[in-house]
């Protein structure tokens, strides 16, 4: 019998850059779904030399269907992530066009942050952060699994 081919899941996420560190891992962890189905993932680190960066971020957000907001301080200073990018996720998942997960990764005030309203992970919204980086996967971000592969 012939395999039938899977849909790509178009991932986005939206970090501040001073939590790269983190995204970085997560994305290490997220890698097996990359082999087994077709995710792509995205992050302004793959914009190239010479290429407008917001036409770029803006054709990656607009077109993923999952988005990760990756919650911190940072985040939630940054006026381009919590302002633009941020607003621009909630209003597609509102649309029904993707999915939006926000993931607390460092201590920060998010309780009546737009994104509120979500299910947050860790389901309880301890930050990641607080547990070690080698345990974050399970049981922390299992859901996060659970919604790509159901996607």
């Amino acid at each position: 019998m012939a395999d039938i081919p899977k849909q790509e899941i178009k991932l986005f996420y939206c970090y501040a850059r001073e939590d790269k560190p983190l995204r970085d891992e997560l994305e290490k962890y997220l890698s097996w779904l990359k082999r087994r189905d077709q995710l792509t993932n995205w992050h302004d680190r793959e914009i190239l030399p010479g290429e407008e960066w917001e036409q770029a971020i803006d054709k990656h957000l607009n077109t993923a269907h999952l988005i990760l907001l990756l919650i911190s301080p940072d985040f939630m200073a940054s006026d381009y992530c919590y302002g633009k990018e941020m607003q621009r996720a909630l209003a597609r998942h509102k649309d029904g066009t993707c999915h939006v997960i926000p993931i607390l990764l460092r201590p920060t005030f998010w309780e009546e942050a737009p994104f509120s309203s979500l299910q947050l992970l860790p389901t309880d919204a301890r930050p990641i952060t607080l547990s070690r980086m080698n345990q974050i996967m399970p049981p922390k971000l299992k859901p996060t699994f659970c919604v790509l592969y159901t996607i």
